[in-house]
Order: C-alpha cells, then sequence, then structure tokens
C-alpha cells in the first residue's frame, strides 16, 4: 500500500493546454500567444527562463514551443538552446507594416493620380479570397465613384481584384476559385474560367486591368499591383468611375498612368517594379 499523499497541481493551472475539448482551445492560443509576447519582449530566453516569465510548467511551455516551431514561430539555438522569435512570425507580423507603408507612401501618388485622371483612385488589398479597400481619394467630377474604407467585394470582378490575380501563381487562382466560384453581377462580368484566364493573361501582358462594369453596371475600373522587395504583389491601385469616361481611346492612357502610380508606391516601400 502507498501512504505517499498524491501531488496536488498548482493552483489555478489546468492539467495540460492542449486537450480535445472546444472549451480549451481558446485557452491554448491565449497561452500561445502569451508565450510569443514574452519571447518578442526578452529576445531569447531558454527553456526555464520562458517559463518563470510565463508562469508556466517546463512541459506545458516545451508544447508550444514546440508547437509554434512546427509554424516557424519560434526557433531554438542548438548551441545556446535559447528560444527566439522565429521567420514565421516576421513573415505574418510584417503584413501589418507593410499594409501600414503602403496606406501612407499612397497618399500622395493617389492624389496625383486622381488629379491626372480625373477619376477616384482607390488602394485595396487581398483579405483570404475577396480585395479589401483600405484607402480612397475621391474624384472632384459631380458623378464618381465611391467605395467605403473597409469595404470588400470578389476578386474576379474588380479592377485591383484581377490585377492581383494576374499576378499569382495559376494554381493558386484555381484553388481561390473552387472556393468561391464565378458569381455573376452584371452582362459583362468573367463568369467562367476560360474567360476569367483570357483577361488576366491579357493583364499580366500589358501592366493593368480593366473591370468592364463586371461588377456594377455602368462603373468601369483600370488597376495594377504595387509590390514589395521581394517583388510579391501586396496591394493594388486603380481608378474608377462611370463607364462613359473609360472610352477605348482613353484605355492605355489610364492603364499607364495607373502603373506608374504603382511604380511610385511600391518605391516608396522599398519594393520592386
Amino acid at each position: 500500500m502507498n501512504d505517499q499523499a498524491p501531488q496536488k497541481r498548482p493552483r489555478g493551472r489546468p492539467r495540460s493546454a492542449f486537450t480535445d475539448t472546444s472549451g480549451n482551445t481558446v485557452q491554448a492560443l491565449d497561452r500561445g500567444l502569451q508565450v510569443l509576447g514574452a519571447l518578442a519582449r526578452l529576445e531569447q530566453a531558454t527553456l526555464s527562463d520562458l517559463a518563470l516569465a510565463v508562469g508556466m510548467p517546463a512541459s506545458t511551455l516545451h508544447r508550444i514551443l514546440a508547437t509554434l516551431e512546427g509554424h516557424d514561430f519560434v526557433e531554438l539555438d542548438p548551441e545556446s538552446q535559447a528560444w527566439r522569435i522565429g521567420i514565421g512570425a516576421f513573415r505574418v507580423g510584417s503584413m501589418f507594416l507593410t499594409r501600414t507603408n503602403v496606406v501612407e507612401a499612397a497618399r500622395a501618388p493617389m492624389r496625383r493620380l486622381m488629379e491626372d485622371t480625373g477619376e477616384t483612385a482607390n488602394l485595396g488589398l487581398t483579405d483570404g479570397d475577396e480585395v479589401v479597400f483600405i484607402a480612397q481619394v475621391e474624384s472632384h467630377a459631380p458623378i464618381r465613384a465611391f467605395f467605403r474604407p473597409g469595404s470588400r467585394g470578389p476578386m474576379h470582378c474588380s479592377g485591383i481584384g484581377k490585377a492581383l490575380m494576374a499576378a499569382m501563381p495559376r494554381d493558386q487562382v484555381e484553388r481561390a476559385l473552387g472556393r468561391t466560384g464565378l458569381a455573376p453581377f452584371t452582362a459583362t462580368t468573367l463568369e467562367t474560367p476560360d474567360r476569367l484566364f483570357a483577361d488576366l493573361a491579357a493583364t499580366a501582358a500589358r501592366g493593368w486591368s480593366f473591370d468592364d462594369q463586371e461588377r456594377y453596371d455602368g462603373m468601369s475600373c483600370i488597376a495594377a499591383v504595387i509590390r514589395d522587395s521581394f517583388g510579391v504583389a501586396v496591394a493594388g491601385v486603380s481608378v474608377s468611375g462611370p463607364a462613359a469616361r473609360f472610352t477605348p481611346d482613353r484605355q492605355s492612357a489610364i492603364g499607364t498612368r495607373v502603373s506608374q502610380a504603382a511604380d511610385e508606391i511600391s518605391q516608396a516601400i522599398g519594393g520592386a517594379r
């Protein structure tokens, strides 16, 4: 018979940060973010030091770190045995910095673009399988386009959306279309893959996209992509307005001007043309 009393767990600590019950899912995420925040403050720390900093059993902490390491959010220095923030955390965090930098860098070029074309200038990026408009400089024309910052829409019928899709690998676009489909909104919406991919090929060849009343009857848009330092398309800039002002004889000149604005913004954030 074993007379030894069972060892009690420290109060306030769950048996494990990882269980199969849905009630602990948020708690596990909360602990993972807590670990990331502490590691960012410390810059690097051994398992024991980090356990003290976050008030967590070393065994629980090690499972969290192993999970984060699997996604490159943390890494272990084999010589010092110290944990530190990994490249995965940088990739995710840098997207906020990129977004902030893009908005600031785009202000002046978008204003000049609006003044040169007479049309509303827009800034947008992808969020999942949609395009989100994050900034706008309105035209002074009495009839003009308007998209409230934060508004979103399908990529296949948006000037910025199509410009960004044209810069993506084909298999990435196909996966997105498998999730979203090609919903028709107007008579000119590109509602078949063949028509869409032909349009994306033309967009890539000339450097700008053309939305020919594909989302809203009577409204057109021309857009080009903004690229980061790796040459990756991270956002798009466009001008939009009444279709009557996007006549065939003006489209090329507007497209060239939009592409120039995209290049200006790309260079301002340290990106490539």
